[in-house]
């Protein structure tokens, strides 16, 4: 049986897909209803923008060269109006220019960024999800992503990103909390 997933008091609740489901479960919102959304990390709600400012590790969505979908952590900031990431200078098999991530954003350039928060007390969960295109620059070019992630991490103030940079303009911001 194929199912959907509905939401009940915050928590995710699979349901039948062919809507057949309890007076109750029709009674629960959707996950949409539950969710919000914004033009811009600027109007986040001051719990995701804490989330974002907290979290040292987010997951960019892409797609790979047969459009199949890939997820990377990557480390990132917030920089006004877009969240940037770069290559740093751990060791790569290929020029930070030739990266699969770097290949496959120049010829698709959107994507997601996700940073989310898991405990197991699940009325803790939340997430924010940055959807948008992505500008590939050099390093030289960004001084001030560079910046930012050098203020962000410690192991960039001794060896900051050499690029490129990967900054991400945001079209659609999603959030949800439990």
């Amino acid at each position: 049986m194929a199912l959907t997933v509905g939401v009940r008091a915050g928590v995710l609740v699979p349901q039948p897909a062919n809507g057949a489901t309890s007076a109750s479960a029709a009674a629960a919102p959707s996950l949409r209803a539950v969710m919000g959304s914004s033009a811009s990390v600027a109007e986040l709600p001051s719990w995701a923008r804490a989330l974002l400012g907290r979290s040292r590790v987010a997951r960019l969505g892409i797609a790979d060269d047969d459009g199949a979908p890939r997820v990377l952590p990557v480390t990132y900031a917030v920089l006004e109006e877009t969240i940037v990431t770069a290559i740093d200078h751990k060791p790569k098999r290929v020029p930070a220019d030739r990266l699969a991530r770097v290949r496959w954003l120049r010829a698709r350039p959107r994507a997601a960024l996700t940073v989310d928060h898991y405990d197991d007390d699940w009325s803790e969960l939340r997430w924010v999800q940055a959807i948008g295109r992505v500008t590939i620059l050099d390093a030289a070019a960004a001084p001030e992503a560079i910046a930012a992630l050098t203020g962000r991490y410690a192991a960039y103030r001794d060896q900051p990103p050499r690029g490129p940079v990967l900054s991400l303009t945001p079209d659609r911001v999603l959030w949800w909390r439990a």
